[in-house]
């Protein structure tokens, strides 16, 4: 059984080849640049929330989903008439 010490050097190696081994810490150089990644884009989505409110996150999230290669979220959000209430996106005072 591999000690602990030894799984994240595994993980640092493969990380050091390009892999991505923590969720969230893809473009980390090494295990420790990914998990300062990884919890940095944590910290990031739950400040946007703070700040926007639970409705203007999933309003922003609501329209992120409906983007794709060719069309932002807004344009296939008009094209299908899926109402997007922007006025959620301000922050909270």
């Amino acid at each position: 059984m591999a000690s602990e010490q030894e799984k994240r050097g595994e993980l640092d190696a493969k990380a050091r080849q390009g892999k991505t081994v923590v969720p969230g810490g893809t473009g980390g150089k090494s295990l420790d640049a990914q998990e300062r990644l990884a919890e940095g884009r944590q910290k990031g989505g739950e400040t946007r929330r703070e700040h926007m409110g639970r409705e203007g996150y999933q309003e922003m999230g609501k329209k992120g989903g409906l983007s794709t290669t060719d069309k932002s979220g807004g344009e296939r959000a008009a094209e299908e008439g899926i109402p997007i209430d922007e006025s959620e996106y301000k922050t909270k005072k």
